[in-house]
């Protein structure tokens, strides 16, 4: 099971029901046919051209709505589930700048929040503004894990047309990572990818992860240096990953 955000048009749809006089406008770069198309459709927002906006992350994008004086986060901890490293860090950021985007002329400017779990420490450091305990609390986080920058992590992704060709191939790279175990770092999975598929492709990951000083890179080589790989296969390397997707 995965948790799935409403989506900005059912959003869109039920604000309309319930402020049947509103301008509702949606400001997204999936439904804009056109970079051209979306930055006018943000200068009409920008000007006033709307009363409710529903909208993607682009909205706390850097653009300034003068008129804005309430934002509301639907949804405000989504962004911390799974198994990105740095999924508290990237949800306290953007949520921090949405909220910003209220209030930013002479009207003062009210943000809410929805979320279940009102004391994960993200949502608590945005609500008490202590932005500087939150990156303590973080950092703390990540050194007592070995996490980056105390550690090293490098994400192994093979992907392929079949499913099963994919997984085998993958569990033979961790029964056969001796010079990975070489130098005291851990492997594991492999499990599918949070986006599994792409264009047709299936995705499964490994995830190493090293001691700071290990030679993670050339202990990666040697480890599939020897792998025939299909020609309708691939292996990515990526080290130090900024996405675990």
């Amino acid at each position: 099971m995965a948790a799935l955000g409403p989506g900005v048009e059912r959003l869109a749809e039920e604000a309309t029901e319930l402020f049947p006089d509103a301008r509702v406008a949606i400001l997204s770069s999936d439904l804009a046919e056109t970079a051209r198309a979306l930055k006018q459709r943000i200068d009409e927002i920008a000007a006033g051209g709307a009363d409710i906006i529903i909208g993607t992350q682009i909205v706390a994008k850097g653009h300034n709505f003068p008129h804005l004086t309430l934002v509301g986060v639907i949804d405000a901890d989504l962004g911390l589930q799974g198994g990105d490293l740095r999924a508290a860090e990237k949800s306290f950021q953007l949520i921090r700048q949405v909220a910003g985007r209220a209030g930013r002329a002479e009207k003062p400017g009210v943000a809410l929040l929805q979320t279940h779990q009102p004391e994960h420490p993200v949502i608590k450091a945005i609500l008490s503004g202590d932005e500087e305990g939150f990156w303590k609390a973080e950092a703390e986080s990540r050194q007592r894990a070995g996490a980056p920058p105390y550690g090293r992590m490098a994400g192994i992704v093979v992907s392929g047309e079949k499913e099963a060709q994919v997984f085998d191939l993958a569990r033979y790279l961790a029964r056969n990572a001796q010079a990975i175990n070489q130098i005291d770092a851990h492997l594991f999975g492999p499990a599918a990818a949070p986006v599994s598929k792409i264009r047709g492709r299936y995705r499964v990951r490994l995830l190493v992860k090293a001691p700071k000083g290990a030679p993670m890179q050339k202990a990666i080589r040697a480890w599939l240096a020897g792998v025939k790989v299909p020609p309708n296969m691939r292996i990515t390397v990526d080290v130090d990953p900024q996405s675990f997707y």
